[in-house]
């Protein structure tokens, strides 16, 4: 046969003839255009040979007016192969629900298991999992990707540095490395408190340690704020000095920001499309089409579909596409020159340190030009201003 495959999804059939004038009936076939083959004769009267399911119809007028008998041997084909399964329905039914249970169980979430975070971070890593879908019993199709989790969790949980997201099999595995604080260790060696910028004494709180400044007191940087040296004339005492030292500290602030500015948001109108992949190839299976969006974002989930501890070539496909608009913001003059502030502000305490006090604002210069406004801002700080210094041999005296 030339195409095996076509024969055995159109059907074919196996037939024994026998009798007298084989070979007249064989010839009367084949002039009636039926093709046959895999011909075996068997004996003087008996011939074996196969044909179409289709000619079987065109073959039953020709045994009558012979003297011949056909009788049908095999039976091979899709045809067959379908009826067969129809008799066997329950079964067939059965084994598909059966592998239907098993690729579903195979790509559910039973299990999460975080290493490296102590128990309080591990709690809030769980309750952070579960807010995201993230928790046994869960279908993978309908969970972030192990990118988006890991961003998350870093973005929504402070306490973590890094976190390591993995998903093997139907478990989801997470390393974890917490923040270190630093631990306030005691000083052992002695030393003094020095300035480590000029400024004006606001506060001082001595734990340990002589004082040497007073409160208004304007200080340069280097100059010793509280000794390490207590005690007086010969009865001295070497100490760690400890304690904070709090001064009005100056800073300087340039900022430049255009009155009219044009830029792309999202406008929260978005398309939703499902695809299953197989290989290379892509077949849609909801949301067909392009969006009828001028310009728009394309973010694609892929979950790839698992049978057991195995990775199959197909995949699940979500799709979202989120449409994008030119936006043109123009601020007003003294709307430009208040956002001009806060942006100051906002650089100025992402330099100073967590206990740091805006005290006051002035505004040095202003200007208005070629379409941005510029400001140079002067600020009035409040901050610890005390540095150690070790005492070296000598200093005592």
């Amino acid at each position: 046969m030339k195409n095996q495959w076509l024969e055995f999804f159109s059907g074919t059939v196996t037939v024994k003839v026998s009798g007298r004038g084989i070979e007249r009936f064989i010839n009367q076939l084949l002039r009636n255009g039926i093709t046959i083959w895999d011909v075996k004769r068997y004996g003087v009267d008996t011939v074996v040979f196969s044909l179409k399911l289709q000619d079987v119809k065109s073959i039953r007028p020709l045994i009558r007016d012979s003297e011949c008998k056909l009788t049908f041997q095999r039976r091979n084909g899709m045809p067959f192969l379908f009826k067969q399964m129809l008799r066997n329905s329950g079964l067939v039914a059965g084994a598909f629900l059966f592998l239907f249970v098993i690729m579903l169980l195979s790509n559910m979430v039973w299990r999460v298991e975080i290493k490296g975070a102590n128990p309080a971070t591990e709690h809030k890593i769980y309750k952070q999992l579960d807010k995201m879908g993230v928790k046994p019993g869960k279908l993978q199709f309908f969970v972030d990707d192990v990118e988006t989790i890991q961003r998350k969790l870093t973005n929504n949980i402070q306490v973590l540095t890094w976190v390591g997201v993995e998903l093997r099999g139907t478990t989801f595995h997470l390393e974890v490395v917490e923040k270190k604080e630093p631990k306030k260790l005691e000083e052992l060696g002695p030393r003094h408190l020095v300035a480590k910028k000029e400024g004006v004494i606001s506060k001082i709180y001595v734990e340990k340690g002589q004082k040497q400044v007073e409160i208004n007191q304007h200080v340069n940087k280097g100059q010793m704020l509280v000794s390490g040296i207590i005690g007086k004339e010969e009865k001295t005492e070497i100490v760690s000095a400890k304690g904070e030292v709090y001064g009005e500290t100056w800073y300087k602030s340039m900022v430049e920001l255009p009155i009219k500015s044009t830029f792309q948001v999202y406008n929260g109108n978005e398309k939703q499309k499902y695809s299953i992949k197989f290989g290379s190839v892509t077949i849609p299976v909801w949301g067909f089409g392009k969006p009828n969006y001028l310009a728009y974002e394309e973010d694609t989930t892929n979950h790839k579909l698992r049978f057991l501890k195995w990775e199959l070539p197909i995949s699940f496909n979500d799709t979202v596409l989120r449409e994008k608009e030119e936006v043109t913001r123009i601020y007003s003059n003294e709307e430009a020159i208040e956002v001009a502030k806060e942006i100051a502000r906002k650089d100025i305490k992402s330099k100073l340190s967590e206990d740091a006090i805006i005290k006051g604002e002035n505004v040095l210069h202003q200007a208005i030009d070629n379409g941005k406004v510029t400001l140079s801002i002067h600020y009035q700080i409040i901050e610890d201003i005390a540095e150690p210094q070790p005492i070296i041999q000598g200093d005592e005296e």
